[in-house]
């Protein structure tokens, strides 16, 4: 992988180029050491018994070939907006890249949803456990709700305090197992025992599924690009680096819980590294952790919820969407309905699967985005920026168009009808705008449309 030798990118922008690359490889790393590693060991140790390492090394494997992609895709076009701009660049067809935004825009309500059901779940139950799950959800998401339509500085300045102690609650189970293994605990010949039943290679790759959920911060690093000082130099860097960095963190996570937690224990709980503060016998409150996991997954949830609204609301602006979704508070400046759509339908999913069952449709929602992106890349090759960008071979797209393919070769029925409605609701929708933008040309009222800016 390298730079092209061409001119530096153009310094015009509306923005502050403030951000250097140790900035930037926090904000990644941040936004990749989510939620989803507190809920979703669990479920990995289901499909491949204590070899939990496996399908979190070809998880970041899938997440490195794609984010080669992607370090050339945004250092190309520094003020790209994600693989919905990288769509409407590469195929020129408003509905691709409708259908690019509206995958994301869902993948966030999946995600929320699969969250919430984390929330109401075992991290929850050590604290309150006679609280049905049902309600707890609905409360969780019509929370998010409120404080999504408050405006998105509150839920910024949630986030900062909530991603510190996200991390803390991470560092402390590593040091938890550490302690425990150092001290001749727990079981290291778990690390290579299957999950029973199961072929080795079926759970791994089921379990890969689950695993990439883990990496799929690294997409909304793309609307950083335009404020980072030097993108063709530090966005790459920052990048991989956080990409590495998130992993080696979960594969010592993994490893911990794998020997000091019982197989078994782990494949049956929804709060799985609170079992590992458990099965320590160390003098750390149960109860001080699960309020830490929470914290972690009510940030991840939020986040994801503003990602969704957000999206909702612009594909609305660029006439992609019905126009009631642009509607925004005259005080707040919230997107309202967005909002409130996001929040109902997050509500609705909730009871749709369960948290491994939502995680996977996520990863199928997000893996059609990045074959979008894969493609988009191979169709720009010819496309010259009078800039310096970083520039991935060909065979790196190529492997994670072919990886993405298999990926999805992997996905169950269930998660593939959950995408498949998805897909089908996005359509009549786009089909509904499409439709008014027609009225109001044949009237002459048209307004010009929006679509995601190029420059």
């Amino acid at each position: 992988m390298s730079e092209t030798t061409m001119a530096e990118a153009p310094s015009s922008t509306k923005l502050k180029r403030g951000i250097t690359t140790l900035l930037l490889f926090f904000f990644i790393v941040g936004d990749t050491l989510g939620a989803g590693i507190y809920t979703l060991v669990g479920t990995m140790a289901g499909d491949v018994g204590g070899a939990i390492w496996l399908p979190l090394i070809l998880a970041l494997v899938l997440a490195l070939l794609t984010a080669g992609t992607y370090a050339e895709l945004i250092t190309k076009y520094p003020h790209a907006g994600g693989a919905a701009r990288f769509a409407e660049r590469a195929f020129k067809t408003p509905y691709v890249t409708f259908l690019i935004g509206f995958l994301m825009l869902s993948s966030g309500i999946t995600t929320s949803a699969a969250l919430a059901n984390a929330f109401a779940g075992d991290y929850f139950q050590a604290l309150l456990p006679d609280i049905s799950p049902i309600p707890v959800t609905l409360v969780f998401i019509a929370l998010l709700i409120v404080v999504n339509l408050r405006g998105v500085r509150e839920s910024l300045i949630a986030n900062v305090g909530a991603t510190l102690i996200e991390m803390t609650g991470l560092i402390i189970i590593i040091a938890v197992a550490a302690i425990v293994i150092g001290g001749g605990g727990g079981e290291p010949e778990r690390l290579t025992t299957f999950a029973e039943g199961v072929p080795p290679l079926t759970g791994a790759f089921a379990a890969t599924i689950t695993a990439f959920f883990s990496f799929l911060g690294f997409e909304a690093a793309a609307n950083m690009a335009e404020e980072v000082k030097n993108p063709s130099r530090s966005y790459p860097r920052a990048l991989f680096g956080a990409i590495i960095t998130a992993a080696v963190v979960y594969l010592l996570i993994a490893i911990g819980a794998a020997i000091v937690v019982p197989t078994e224990q782990l494949a049956t709980s929804e709060g799985p590294l609170l079992e590992v503060i458990q099965a320590s016998g160390l003098a750390f409150p149960s109860w001080l952790f699960a309020i830490i996991a929470l914290v972690a997954i009510g940030n991840g949830a939020l986040l994801f919820m503003v990602m969704a609204s957000r999206a909702t609301y612009g594909l609305a602006e660029a006439k992609l969407l019905p126009r009631a979704f642009g509607a925004v508070l005259s005080k707040r400046r919230t997107p309202w309905v967005a909002i409130l759509v996001v929040g109902i339908v997050t509500m609705a999913m909730s009871f749709i699967g369960d948290v491994g069952t939502l995680a996977d449709t996520t990863v199928l929602l997000l893996v059609l985005v990045f074959i979008s992106a894969n493609v988009s890349v191979l169709v720009l090759k010819k496309d010259q920026v009078a800039h310096k960008h970083f520039t991935a071979p060909r065979i790196v797209s190529v492997l994670a168009l072919i990886a993405s393919v298999a990926l999805l070769t992997q996905q169950s029925l269930q998660t593939w009808l959950i995408a498949g409605g998805y897909i089908v609701v996005g359509t009549i929708l786009f089909l509904i705008a499409r439709a008014a933008r027609r009225r109001e040309y044949a009237r002459g009222t048209a307004e010009p449309t929006r679509a995601i800016p190029l420059e």
